[in-house]
């Protein structure tokens, strides 16, 4: 299974991304987490010590790599490379274990125009698309915020968009416009997670705006242990309400993708 986290910035899917990875890991599934946001703190989400996290390169850093598998020179990119590099073994390569959970770290571009063209964009996307379309059991990919990358394309072949969302319009917004640009490159499986619950106000605001039949996955509580967490940087698997809600959000999940 091969499932995206998504949604605005700031509404949590970094944490929900690694909750949801551990419990996965938990049941024996081979796991790996992919850290595709450009503001990438998914290994401290999931728990990862600092010694290991500090250690960390991303793919769209490593120049010796990308120039081996695109046939460029690594101190000055040319124009002409390859478009289809070798990435098939990249994952297994690179990425780094902690508590049962395999972490791929992508990285982003740095580039002064839009639409560029690079080894390094090729690399990304042609790993992304190797990681959606052909690794077995559950990867779960920790978006970039916001709809930039369905723009891209580059995930394409997911079985299932999760969008988490908290009690705002802003946030709906953005699930609504991710459903739709989800359907133009194929993924028919857009749900939704409301995060950051602090009372029944909130789930009805949630429940009056997501009424598509299917669609809402669960509630997951507002949590000061949480942000706490985050502040302390530890992982917020410690607060085992949060757990157990994303648990049943999990359940709910399997039994729809079935």
């Amino acid at each position: 299974m091969k499932i995206a986290i998504t949604g605005k910035g700031g509404v949590g899917k970094t944490t929900f991304a690694a909750i949801i990875s551990r419990l996965y890991a938990a049941e024996g599934y081979r796991v790996l987490a992919v850290d595709a946001d450009p503001d990438a703190n998914l290994a401290l989400a999931l728990g990862f010590p600092e010694e290991v996290i500090s250690k960390i390169v991303p793919i769209a850093e490593m120049k010796e790599l990308i120039a081996e598998r695109t046939n460029t020179p690594s101190d000055s990119f040319s124009k002409m490379f390859k478009l289809n590099p070798k990435v098939d073994d990249i994952p297994e390569k690179y990425c780094v274990r902690y508590n049962d959970v395999n972490l791929l770290t992508m990285g982003t571009v740095e580039s002064g125009g839009s639409g560029c063209v690079c080894p390094e964009h090729v690399i990304l996307k042609r790993l992304t698309s190797h990681l959606v379309l052909q690794n077995k059991d559950v990867v779960v990919m920790d978006m970039e915020a916001g709809i930039e990358h369905l723009g891209r394309g580059t995930a394409q072949g997911v079985n299932a968009f999760i969008v988490v969302v908290e009690p705002g319009a802003r946030s709906l917004q953005t699930y609504h416009k991710i459903k739709q640009l989800a359907a133009d490159i194929g993924v028919s499986k857009t749900y939704v997670v409301s995060n950051k619950i602090r009372n029944q106000a909130d789930k009805d605001y949630i429940l009056k705006n997501i009424n598509e039949e299917n669609a809402f996955l669960g509630f997951v509580s507002y949590s000061e242990n949480v942000v706490n967490s985050d502040r302390a940087e530890h992982s917020p698997y410690s607060d085992s309400q949060i757990v157990e809600e994303v648990q049943a959000i999990k359940s709910k999940l399997d039994n729809l993708l079935g």
